[in-house]
């Protein structure tokens, strides 16, 4: 009867592992990139105000409100 080594059976399962990790990976989702419909509605107003010159600058906003 032969013997299995120890360290060729625990390196077959960090290959298998690794196979597994990298499929998984391939199949989540990032969230970052995906954004609710609230979220993609701000965009949109967003964008409407930077165009009619609405917005104001993180600095002028901090002066206006004495921070």
């Amino acid at each position: 009867m032969s013997e299995i080594d120890p360290n060729s059976r625990i390196f077959d399962e960090l290959i298998f592992i690794k196979a597994e990790l990298n499929n998984i990976k391939g199949h989540i989702v990032d969230v970052d990139s995906s954004i609710s419909e609230e979220e993609k509605q701000l965009v949109r107003e967003s964008l409407i105000h930077e165009k009619k010159g609405k917005l104001i600058s993180l600095t002028d906003f901090k002066k206006q409100q004495g921070l």
